[in-house]
């Protein structure tokens, strides 16, 4: 060979070379681009060639009520979907379905003859239909499992609850208002395919627990209390022809729902059905004029003021009394002649009321109004709340502050009016209403505790003292006007109502349509229940004293026999007895929320750990230089020694933890 052959032998091998070792980077280059740098989204791109996916509502947080018992809950059903592209003859399984779940095959057909890759073809069906379904065993026919919301008491506490939707979003109710809390991460329906483009079955992909995961909601509601107070207003409404009522039962000391009552009810379990004026929870959207409700506020105002006392007289001017054009009378007509403030609430006079507003002065009750909470919201955690009507005071004529006085002309809500009165029986002090008490995760851990929240002094506790005793006669004596409202044994204060609906049509008040009340609480002395009883135009007994009272009687007296309480305690043997540890709850708190004064400020005394979870316990003990025992989880019930009494040498405290109150 040649030197130029050779050298051309040389060229060609290095000119080889080079080619082969630009061929090999190039390669490597791809590859690492491929593999590393594109790796993520070719990965991405491959499992969404071979991975269909569908979100499916999220399992919904459990609605507990203040002892642990199940409200509202979710339960996996069946539901059938389909992969139309599998189906061969869409007109005989349409008719195959159809036959299974009572559906209209002409829809069933073109769904199966659509060009998706999925369709549902039934929601949330029986399980004698999934099985029927599951039996024909059609390729492209699947059977998957959904949540379903269940509310196991029915028609308990509907208005309260609410309910949700078929996309599992809350709509009403605690299950709108707390949506958030309640509704989880979306669980992942997918499909995968083989090699061959063949799609196997859907599997559900549950998500993993983070941040996002639902809670389970804890309420002040005591489901017991809540059915006895929906079975008394029922049969109130029935037996006086009334088109429907709302009963609340709280807690005056803390501002705790214990029960809260609209009917007509509806059953949650089937919300469809229900017509969205019945759906609504009027005890709290729905204002209407107080009536004599309205007067115990006017005359804790003016004592308030110190321009009445209890013993001064009034001249009530025999039953007709003439303001400007207007002539104003007393209810049923009647005719009183000179009275005391005292008796002006035992016999509800209108004029009686009239004559104090006029003494009070008209911008000093509008100030009392609003410091009593009308006009405004209470912020109780429910949806749909409304303010009420309350006109500004300078647009107040004599004839308006006469109006005012006895309860029209102003417009209120049953929440307004029994928080107001709690105010009363919780010397002065004027609580925020709540329904939840706390959110808790799902291994038992309380994530969020919510506690009484104190608004404003209202009146003094000398002033609430007065006009309770006051409220008391109006119950206890014989001529009182709400005499049919008394429980034996214990002292209860209260006052009838009976407010005339306005009739829009004709720009008067109705002399047949009406809203009949009574609201008290027990025992007057020492004040733990307050309760609000409202009947919506009844036919029959068309006066608080004699429609309203009776049911607040008989709700405070099963509240006493079916409960175990300390309001008893000198009860005879049958009276007041318990039916068992399994129906005990403790429906007042032990001392006065108002900043725990005694308890919080003195270091000798013990602490009042109450309605506290553990983690706030052990903080505040440690403050206060006091070891904890502790028993149990959920909310502080009970503690040993109690609170408000000298702290032991030893300065140790057990304190046991539940569900309960």
């Amino acid at each position: 060979m040649t030197g130029e052959s050779r050298k051309w032998m040389r060229f060609r091998i290095a000119t080889l070379l080079a080619f082969f070792l630009v061929l090999f980077i190039a390669l490597a280059s791809r590859a690492f681009q491929l593999q590393i740098l594109s790796g993520k989204e070719l990965k991405a791109l491959a499992q969404k060639q071979h991975t269909q996916t569908l979100q499916l509502h999220p399992e919904r947080g459990i609605i507990f009520d203040r002892n642990g018992e199940k409200m509202a809950a979710s339960i996996l059903v069946d539901s059938v979907c389909a992969d139309p592209s599998k189906i061969n003859h869409p007109a005989d399984v349409a008719g195959h379905l159809a036959a299974i779940l009572q559906a209209d095959k002409t829809v069933l057909r073109k769904k199966l003859s659509g060009t998706k890759n999925f369709c549902w073809i039934a929601r949330r069906i029986a399980p004698e239909q999934a099985n029927l379904v599951q039996e024909l065993g059609i390729d492209g026919i699947f059977i998957v499992k959904e949540p379903k919301r269940y509310y196991p008491g029915g028609e308990l506490a509907g208005h309260l609850i609410g309910f949700v939707g078929t996309d599992a979003d809350g709509l009403e109710g605690l299950e709108l208002r707390y949506d958030r809390y309640l509704k989880g991460v979306p669980e992942k329906l997918m499909w995968t395919r083989d090699a061959k483009g063949k799609r196997l079955y859907p599997r559900v992909e549950k998500p993993e627990a983070g941040p996002k995961a639902n809670y389970d909601l804890v309420l002040t509601i005591d489901n017991r209390i809540q059915h006895m107070v929906e079975s008394h207003l029922k049969t109130a409404v029935k037996e006086k022809g009334a088109k429907g009522g709302f009963a609340i039962v709280m807690d005056p000391r803390t501002g705790e729902i214990l029960a809260l009552a609209n009917e007509m009810g509806f059953d949650p379990n089937r919300f469809s059905t229900v017509n969205p004026a019945t759906g609504k929870n009027k005890a709290i959207t729905d204002s209407f004029d107080p009536g004599s409700t309205f007067k115990p506020f006017l005359a804790a105002a003016a004592l308030e003021e110190g321009v009445i006392q209890e013993t001064d007289l009034f001249n009530c001017e025999n039953g007709r009394y003439a303001i400007a054009d207007r002539v104003f009378h007393e209810a049923q007509r009647k005719r009183h002649g000179t009275l005391s403030v005292h008796d002006i609430l035992k016999y509800s006079s209108n004029i009686g009321s009239i004559k104090i507003s006029e003494k009070l002065g008209k911008e000093t009750f509008y100030q009392y109004i609003r410091k009593f909470g009308f006009g405004a919201k209470t912020g109780i955690d429910l949806p749909g709340e409304v303010n009420g009507l309350l006109r500004p005071v300078e647009k107040w004529t004599r004839v308006d502050a006469a109006t005012v006085a006895f309860g029209q002309g102003i417009s209120v809500t049953a929440i307004q009016l029994i928080t107001a009165l709690s105010s009363i029986a919780n010397q002065g002090v004027l609580m925020k209403p709540f329904i939840v008490r706390g959110l808790m995760d799902r291994k038992g851990n309380i994530v969020q505790a919510y506690h009484p929240t104190v608004v404003r002094r209202v009146i003094s506790p000398e002033t609430a003292k007065r006009l309770t005793a006051i409220l008391t006669d109006v119950v206890g004596m014989e001529d009182g006007t709400g005499k049919h409202a008394r429980i034996m044994n214990v002292a209860v204060a209260g006052k009838t109502g009976t407010s005339q609906k306005f009739d829009f049509t004709r720009k008067v008040y109705s002399t047949q349509r009406v809203k009949t009340s009574f609201m008290g609480f027990f025992p007057a002395e020492d004040p733990q229940i307050a309760i609000l009883v409202i009947l919506d135009e009844p036919q029959k007994d068309r006066w608080g004293g004699v429609a309203a009272a009776p049911v607040f009687k008989s709700i405070g007296e099963q509240l006493l026999t079916c409960f175990r309480t300390n309001i008893r305690e000198n009860a005879g043997p049958e009276e007041g007895k318990p039916i068992g540890d399994d129906m005990k709850v403790r429906l007042a708190s032990t001392q006065e929320v108002i900043a725990n004064t005694e308890t919080d400020t003195d270091e000798t005394l013990m602490p009042n750990f109450r309605g506290m979870t553990i983690r706030e316990v052990l903080k505040k003990s440690k403050e206060k230089g006091i070891e904890v025992r502790v028993i149990g989880s959920g909310w502080a019930t009970i503690q040993q020694p109690a609170a408000g009494i000298p702290a032991p040498r030893d300065r140790i405290c057990t304190v046991t933890f539940g569900m309960g109150s």
